[in-house]
């Protein structure tokens, strides 16, 4: 199924993207700033109330918390970024799907094409593959975590739209708006997600082996490695095993 939800649950379990800390708190930290660019109250600003949360889940302190803030507001002087997105194709012609953030939005870019390059893709124009994917709440939740009657009763409860099977995993997908909602019904019942964010989920998916696959899996952990990528997406699936063993 989902090679996106493969990808989350392989990525918390070995920390591909972000193996140290201060790496974690850079990005979280960035995110927090840009964040509350749109409003520096996280009771009204649900981008800002998750990058909060997802700080906290790391130990950030609450003070380094509260500068970010300040920053993303202007309270406090620090670097400007830019967001915007770029689009490619990887091997087989899987589509591929960045989100950027940046203060130097030539010299990203010109890394990224290089990255594309050497990773057997190539960027696309603007539109190329953007429409191939729409914009959901995505939950990862392990089997041993909750049966699936259960949990699509919670979810569904909860206003959630879908639960799918992923092989090891449950995938719910819910409308952004109901996101919040649906991830703390979960959690309320006690089931511990792997990963859950606001994703670009692919409306079919590509099927990868061999060379190709071990390509790919590459090129995105190339990507995500890039200091201003903080999100990849892609509708290449493959097999379980040898995303492990790739990523391992």
């Amino acid at each position: 199924m989902s090679g996106h939800s493969k990808w989350a649950t392989i990525k918390h379990k070995k920390g591909a993207l972000d193996a140290k800390r201060g790496k974690i708190f850079t990005r979280l930290i960035r995110e927090i700033a840009m964040a509350a660019k749109s409003g520096g109250d996280p009771d009204k600003n649900p981008r800002l109330r998750k990058a909060i949360l997802d700080a906290k889940a790391e130990n950030m302190p609450a003070d380094n918390i509260k500068r970010a803030i300040q920053r993303g507001t202007g309270e406090l002087p620090g670097a400007t970024y830019e967001e915007f997105n770029l689009e490619g194709y990887g091997p087989g012609g899987v589509a591929v799907l960045l989100d950027l953030s940046t203060d130097n939005r030539n010299r990203t870019v010109s890394e990224i094409r290089h990255a594309f390059t050497k990773g057997g893709g190539n960027l696309a124009e603007a539109g190329s593959v953007a429409w191939m994917f729409h914009k959901k709440g995505d939950i990862v939740v392990p089997k041993s975590a909750a049966k699936e009657d259960d949990l699509m009763n919670i979810v569904l409860e909860a206003g959630g739209e879908d639960l799918k099977d992923d092989g090891e995993s449950w995938e719910i997908i819910t409308d952004t708006h109901a996101f919040e909602a649906v991830l703390e019904a979960v959690k309320k019942a006690n089931i511990k997600p792997t990963a859950s964010e606001i994703a670009m989920i692919p409306q079919n998916y590509i099927k990868l082996e061999g060379a190709q696959a071990t390509t790919m899996i590459r090129l995105v952990e190339a990507l995500e490695e890039h200091d201003d990528v903080p999100h990849v997406w892609s509708n290449f699936d493959v097999d379980l095993k040898q995303l492990e063993e790739v990523a391992s």
